[in-house]
């Protein structure tokens, strides 16, 4: 990285110094990270040693405020750490968080293009509201009263958050996606996750999970040895995903599966929380992981 490139990634600013840019400063600030945030393949994988820990928030609709949390977690032991997001960072903000969306997005981003090896923003459903789309989706109306109806701003964000992975793996057992995971045979879901179908799509970031009383309708929910088959295909032990408040918190199908919310949107479900995951020994259930609250 030149030392033009690094400069302008420590000068990355915070949400409410975003909430603070004019239409001219945004602009920047978007070609700044146009130049820096990584584009990454489908299926992306966290990095081992020194990386000793991931932090990993939930959905976090706009409540920056909420993430400041897991963000200070990491940035404590940025070369030890990594960060991650399980998607959905824009619409439904919460009633205090006036320009959430927009905010907290653009400030993920920066953290994205300041430590490109140790940020990782998963997609989710309203983060791909351009390719099939999301309800409610209050982000260009965020964008238009900030800076003005100039449409190009929301496509530019948008187009940033599509940068990130539809999922990860780490090396010692945990599959992370927004929502599911790809459907099909034990021996093709590598393909599948890589073929960038809107099937694909809706495997990865609208799946809901038969436990959960949520039912989108956007496909067949899936069950405990659904999931058990993919996570034997997958030589993992545990998913992580967000998508679903009502299942927040609570590990599920015999400490396979936990899903993270980290909005105060949704704290009347199972709080505010993100979880940290150990990269540095083996995986084998959800209660290797900590699971942390936000206050």
């Amino acid at each position: 990285m030149s030392p033009d490139v690094a400069r302008r990634a420590r000068d990355v600013t915070g949400p409410e110094e975003i909430l603070e840019l004019d239409a001219d400063g945004a602009d920047r600030l978007l070609d700044t990270l146009e130049g820096l945030v990584p584009v990454r393949p489908p299926l992306a994988v966290l990095p081992g040693s020194p990386v000793r820990e991931a932090v990993v928030f939930g959905d976090s609709h706009g409540d920056w405020r909420s993430v400041a949390t897991p963000v200070a977690r990491f940035l404590e032991a940025p070369y030890e750490r990594c960060l991650v997001g399980l998607g959905d960072y824009i619409d439904r903000v919460p009633p205090d968080s006036e320009g959430g969306s927009v905010a907290n997005a653009l400030w993920l981003l920066g953290l994205a293009a300041r430590y490109p090896d140790r940020v990782f923003l998963l997609v989710g459903n309203h983060d791909l509201s351009r390719r099939i789309p999301a309800l409610p989706h209050d982000l260009p109306e965020e964008v238009d009263l900030l800076w003005g109806p100039e449409p190009s701003r929301y496509h530019r964000l948008l187009g940033l958050l599509e940068r990130g992975p539809l999922a990860l793996l780490s090396g010692n057992g945990v599959y992370l996606a927004h929502a599911g995971f790809p459907r099909g045979g034990p021996t093709d879901w590598r393909a599948r996750l890589e073929d960038g179908s809107e099937e694909t799509l809706f495997d990865l970031t609208w799946s809901d999970c038969a436990a959960s009383r949520t039912d989108r309708g956007l496909g067949a929910p899936f069950g405990e040895p659904e999931l058990a088959r993919f996570l034997l295909a997958a030589n993992c032990r545990v998913f992580l995903r967000g998508h679903d408040p009502v299942l927040t918190g609570r590990p599920l199908y015999h400490g396979t599966l936990l899903t993270l919310h980290t909005s105060r949107l949704y704290e009347r479900f199972g709080g505010v929380v993100y979880a940290r995951v150990p990269l540095d020994r083996p995986i084998e259930t959800t209660e290797d992981l900590a699971l942390e609250r936000v206050p």
